[in-house]
């Protein structure tokens, strides 16, 4: 009898441990709120969040919503006090309190041991006065390059180009040779704003310290001529045909499928893109190349340190189970498992995680310059990517010029800098 009594008070201390720890109940479902960008087309998320349910019976409810619609969707459920539990969010360090207000609206995760483990370098993008907020599991530092199709070129006796120049001239012989040379999707809204920042260190380049000089208010956007340049030919090119006809309204996604099937030589997109290529239709990835993006006569690669991150709503009736969840999700076995089952996962931003990046792409960073981003470097520019993308489809359509776009730019940058009450634009 005693002997079973000593049983039964182990188990209670157990369980009751259990329930300190995690102090998470089950038959609980969290909802997941995110942007169609946000969640891998793999379904990575949802093959864990399965794992996750069968492990602690809480269920995760994904509410994936267009890509145009997610930010102002969310600032109305934050406002209204009605958030989902667990909110996808584009963070970077400069817009995160006017996008989210994390103080008032997000769990606080500084004291979350998988903070130590997770790479330094996003952790600004997380943070607001000190204290972190988001969890970042992202695939390492953002870059964008131009993937094109290997054996069309061999064909035409073309090389990748390196300038705005050589890339105009690729194009027109890819369409001389009746092939769409670019696919552009502005369906989803932020593709198209991708060359205009993505190059920044280039209009840098140009100008020296010009991030430095644009966030203390030294100099405008509209005195950089180089963004009304970028502008200008992206324009032209749309004038000149070498995108989809349907480039109005196509979507991102598809451009799997058009690269796959020859329909068109060259995309825009992240790396580990060639592979989820691979897994989508197998044996295609060995035909693709790609080249750093020409506009402006850019050759920097182009490097952002600042990716989406999951934020818990502190007004959620399931914060431990929250907390539970987000513990899960950094385990290194679960931290594994995402890398192993998403092919646009060559690494993540825990460097517990080993690399797998192709020989080629590993070529590409060890041996390109490499230069930050605008919308990273930058105030006020990534809170107002998708109003710059609306700008650019309205310059596609006539509607507004590339110096128009510029001045709208700047024009919201004041704006938004006054609404924070910026010093430097604030201060007499």
């Amino acid at each position: 009898m005693r002997k079973f009594l000593l049983v039964l008070l182990v188990m209670a201390l157990m369980v009751g441990a259990f329930g300190t720890v995690y102090g998470a109940k089950k038959n609980v479902t969290l909802t997941f709120g995110a942007h169609q960008a946000g969640v891998p087309i793999s379904g990575v998320d949802q093959k864990i969040a399965k794992v996750f349910e069968k492990e602690t019976g809480i269920k995760i409810d994904f509410q994936i919503v267009p890509d145009a619609q997610w930010r102002d969707l969310l600032k109305v459920k934050l406002a209204s006090g009605e958030a989902p539990d667990i909110f996808l969010v584009d963070a970077d360090p400069f817009s995160l309190n006017d996008r989210i207000h994390p103080a008032e609206n997000c769990i606080d995760l500084s004291k979350e041991k998988w903070l130590s483990r997770m790479d330094p370098v996003f952790r600004p993008s997380l943070s607001y006065k000190g204290k972190v907020y988001g969890l970042s599991i992202f695939p390492g530092v953002k870059i964008w390059v131009y993937y094109y199709d290997k054996a069309l070129f061999k064909k035409l006796n073309l090389q990748p180009p390196k300038n705005y120049a050589e890339f105009k001239k690729v194009c027109q012989t890819v369409k001389d040779a009746g092939v769409v040379p670019v696919y552009e999707a502005l369906a989803n809204g932020w593709h198209q704003v991708l060359p205009l920042f993505e190059i920044g260190a280039t209009y840098e380049k140009h100008h020296p310290k010009l991030y430095d000089r644009l966030n203390t208010n030294k100099v405008k956007v509209t005195e950089i001529p180089e963004l009304a340049k970028t502008l200008g030919q992206l324009k032209e090119f749309a004038d000149l045909g070498f995108y989809n006809k349907d480039f109005m309204t196509a979507n991102y996604d598809d451009g799997f499928k058009v690269i796959a099937e020859g329909k068109a030589a060259m995309f825009m997109a992240g790396k580990g893109w060639r592979e989820q290529l691979d897994s989508l239709y197998p044996g295609k990835a060995e035909n693709i190349g790609f080249f750093i993006m020409p506009w402006c006569d850019n050759q920097i690669l182009n490097v952002n340190p600042a990716g989406n991150a999951r934020f818990g709503y502190k007004k959620s009736k399931h914060v431990k189970e929250i907390l539970q969840y987000f513990r899960f999700l950094t385990r290194h076995d679960i931290l594994q498992m995402r890398q192993d089952l998403d092919p646009q996962t060559p690494e993540l931003n825990w460097p517990e995680i080993k690399t797998r990046y192709p020989a080629d792409f590993q070529a590409l960073l060890t041996n390109s310059p490499k230069g930050t981003v605008m919308q990273y470097g930058v105030k006020y520019i990534d809170s107002q990517w998708m109003d710059v993308g609306k700008d650019i489809e309205a310059m596609y359509a006539g509607a507004l010029t590339p110096k128009q776009v510029v001045e709208n730019i700047q024009k919201r940058r004041v704006e938004q800098a006054t609404l924070q009450k910026d010093p430097y634009w604030t201060k007499k």
